[in-house]
């Protein structure tokens, strides 16, 4: 449920950034970026310290960042992301939207590179609890609204990775 709330609340930011962030100053808009900010180091912080002044997790935190950027580079997810966002540019009849790459790329890589994405789908895989995917919707909402006033309807198409990711974490695990 948590994965789909999300995906649920990254259409509704970018939607509605699309038709509402024309009406939000920049200053504004910076101001929502930082808060979000805030919001995740104390989250992370939390959610650090929690298990790793309870048991020490530290080196397999270590070893797992090192496994897992070396695995990135290996299959290429950067080019495979950028690839699906040109296939999506053209199926969604975006192909003269000069913003739509960059929008669905930042919007992308905003929503789904870290923490709570990987930590929250294993949560509501192995313990059936949503509440960290609850709390990223939220952050998420905010994100991609802010960055879909700016950016446009790329931003709207981050929830596809995002489900994937989470959806595949979650089941599997």
């Amino acid at each position: 449920m948590g994965t789909i709330v999300n995906v649920g609340a990254i259409v509704l930011g970018g939607l509605g950034g699309m038709v509402l962030g024309k009406y939000l100053k920049d200053s504004t808009q910076q101001l929502l970026m930082k808060i979000n900010g805030v919001c995740v180091i104390f989250l992370s912080i939390q959610g650090a310290m929690e298990y790793m002044l309870k048991d020490s997790y530290t080196i397999m935190l270590i070893i797992s960042l090192a496994i897992g950027a070396v695995v990135g580079e290996w299959i290429d997810i950067e080019g495979a992301l950028e690839r699906f966002g040109s296939w999506l540019k053209q199926k969604t009849g975006n192909a003269k939207n000069k913003l739509f790459m960059e929008g669905f790329i930042t919007s992308t890589l905003t929503v789904c590179i870290g923490a709570m994405a990987i930590v929250g789908a294993l949560q509501d895989g192995l313990f059936h609890d949503p509440s960290t995917l609850y709390a990223k919707s939220l952050l998420d909402l905010i994100i991609v609204f802010v960055l879909s006033a700016s950016l446009g309807i790329g931003c709207l198409f981050s929830a596809i990775p995002v489900g994937i990711l989470q959806g595949t974490i979650m089941l599997f695990s």
